[in-house]
């Protein structure tokens, strides 16, 4: 293999990653980070009439918590294949996570590129989901203590009763109207 291409995170928000392996002589494996427009290419010498299968998973990054956040829907990759001779033998949008298949025809160095399909709604459809998920726990948290608030008022509401009832029942023993 020419190298292992590794990226560096940067201060650009979510980003993407491509986990790759790519299964030809025998298991190799790419791990990098990859932007939204950017496109992540590398060379790799596949022998005549071999099968090449290639398994990946995307994932957003999210520079706040500096954690990678579960498969966002409509985030995928499109792979593209060239053959030494420069035709295209593959090129194919894919999902978030899966695998891929392609048979070499011609030995040599083939071009194998991988970029992400995100665009900037995909990317906000991340954050959306993000944010989803801190208004939802919010608003749990938010709704389990207005129901305590209701309990601790109706037990006050109901103490304050029994004790007003009290109350007058001796005002009115001590007049002896009862």
């Amino acid at each position: 293999m020419a190298g292992v291409a590794a990226g560096r995170r940067r201060a650009m928000g979510l980003r993407a990653l491509l986990l790759f392996a790519l299964c030809a002589a025998g298991a190799r494996g790419l791990y990098f980070h990859i932007g939204e427009t950017e496109k992540r290419c590398f060379i790799e010498e596949i022998p005549d009439e071999t099968m090449v299968i290639g398994n990946y998973r995307t994932q957003m990054w999210d520079k706040q918590k500096e954690v990678f956040l579960p498969s966002t829907p409509g985030l995928g990759m499109h792979v593209e294949v060239k053959d030494p001779e420069g035709k295209v033998v593959l090129s194919r949008q894919y999902g978030s996570e899966g695998r891929f298949t392609f048979t070499s025809h011609t030995p040599g160095d083939h071009q194998i590129c991988l970029h992400s399909n995100s665009t900037r709604m995909t990317l906000f459809a991340g954050g959306r989901l993000y944010r989803e998920e801190r208004f939802r726990l919010t608003s749990e948290s938010t709704n389990q203590r207005v129901l305590w608030w209701s309990i601790a008022q109706t037990v006050i509401l109901i103490l304050t009763g029994i004790w007003q009832m009290r109350h007058l029942k001796s005002f009115f023993e001590a007049k002896k109207l009862v």
